[in-house]
């Protein structure tokens, strides 16, 4: 008998134990979440970062405080390869990821230390990017750039193998002679060169170009050119739906005599494209967060997306793009942190032969 009870006692006391974690797991009151991004808070990343916090402050259990927290350097790998050495398991820590993010891994960049297979996925933000021009150029640019291949453009660039991979091939596909500036911090730091004269073609992601480039084309200070484009239900690249005036690359592509939309460069282009922007933006908690605390900000994502005001608020921040979480949340993951063989080579060579940039 003093067994049976004995054992009871220890059933007991774990299903007490369980139940005393698990309701730390789903209580955050009085804690503070640092919602780390690995770059400056001037782009679009920061724009993104800094319009979920509230909405997760108001849905996490407990209300507690979250604070967006800035890891710039060398493209966001830094950051990266902080977060991986990370443990926290209580759901006090996020990480904020974008193309440049997975670029250097897909490419297999020597300094990246990080594997995202560790990290454990909780939101996956599509989103898009305008190019854009000054307005003598803007000018000239009547819907392919066959006047603008003689023209000398310079663009701030955070490096060739982040996020501004896609428009600097981009740029190389349709005939222009860019020469990137490398070393800017955030794409933020791209447009501001943009605005003091430093630079003469920029792009920027659909939430930073919403608040910061918009204004600029109201004034007549900015022309955009294309958006890099949408994927709709059958994977066709189409007009991204938050610019719908504003052509794709496709189409400017097509309209450009130097510019081709099939072969290897192409295929390579819409690899990284899809990788780059229709899942760009994620949000990660450590491998070591619990699957309470994984179910506790994937039920918080869900609370977000009902609000009766998400949609009108995600237009106008974000623009108008899928926001995905639990399993489709880790599909989008797992989809954009892998690229093929094929289009990764072409990738290695053309960095090694337009930027000197080796990576193996």
């Amino acid at each position: 008998m003093s067994i049976k009870m004995k054992t009871i006692g220890l059933v007991a006391g774990a299903v007490t134990a369980a139940i005393t974690s698990m309701g730390h797991a789903q209580d955050l009151a009085g804690k503070t979440v640092d919602f780390v991004i690995p770059f400056s808070e001037s782009g679009g990343s920061a724009r993104w970062a800094n319009f979920y916090a509230p909405l997760l402050s108001e849905a996490l259990p407990g209300n507690p405080t979250v604070v967006v927290r800035y890891r710039p350097g060398a493209g966001s790998t830094e950051g990266a390869n902080w977060f991986q050495e990370q443990d926290t398991n209580d759901g006090t820590l996020l990480f904020g990821t974008s193309g440049s993010t997975q670029f250097p891994y897909l490419l297999n960049d020597p300094r990246v230390r990080y594997e995202y297979s560790n990290w454990q996925p909780v939101l996956a933000s599509g989103t898009g990017g305008v190019v854009y021009l000054p307005p003598d150029l803007g000018a000239r640019f009547d819907g392919d750039f066959d006047d603008l291949t003689e023209e000398f453009f310079l663009y701030g660039s955070q490096g060739a193998t982040t996020l501004d991979l896609v428009p600097l091939l981009s740029f190389q596909m349709l005939g222009l002679q860019v020469d990137p500036v490398f070393g800017i911090e955030g794409r933020g730091d791209g447009r501001l060169m943009f605005e003091r004269g430093e630079a003469n073609i920029d792009y920027q992601t659909s939430s930073a170009y919403l608040k910061s480039v918009v204004p600029l084309v109201d004034q007549g200070l900015a022309v955009p050119a294309f958006s890099f484009g949408s994927l709709d239900e059958n994977g066709v690249l189409v007009r991204d739906p938050t610019f719908p005036d504003v052509p794709s690359f496709k189409e400017v592509c097509e309209a450009t005599a130097a510019c081709k939309t099939e072969g290897v460069a192409w295929e390579a282009w819409k690899a990284f494209f899809v990788s780059g922007f229709a899942a760009q933006k994620m949000v990660y908690l450590p491998g070591s967060a619990s699957a309470d605390v994984v179910a506790m900000y994937e039920k918080a994502f869900r609370t977000i997306f009902a609000r009766p005001d998400f949609a009108g608020l995600a237009a106008t921040e974000l623009g108008v793009y899928p926001q995905l979480t639990g399993d489709g949340g880790r599909s989008a993951s797992d989809q954009a942190t892998k690229v093929t063989d094929e289009a990764r080579g072409f990738v290695l060579k053309w960095l090694d032969d337009a930027y000197g940039v080796k990576l193996q």
